[in-house]
């Protein structure tokens, strides 16, 4: 994966879920500084931490959706 497309990939997520940079970092458990070299373009995340974080924030939608529905019936 190219640099420009995990930074891309990583900031897509992060924006997901809603949260800013410092709360997807605490949420995730994963160091401020390594994010922002993330979604700068200077480093790369893992494929694996790519897919976690994917498969997670999928899930946990889901699981959202799931409530909601369920309360509104």
């Amino acid at each position: 994966m190219e640099a420009t497309e995990c930074q891309q990939r990583i900031k897509e997520l992060r924006e997901q879920t809603g949260m800013n940079r410092k709360e997807f970092c605490e949420a995730f458990d994963i160091p401020y500084r390594t994010v922002t070299e993330w979604e700068r373009g200077n480093r790369n995340a893992p494929r694996y931490v790519l897919r976690f974080l994917e498969y997670y924030i999928r899930m946990e939608k889901k699981i959202e959706e799931k409530v909601k529905s369920d309360g509104e019936k």
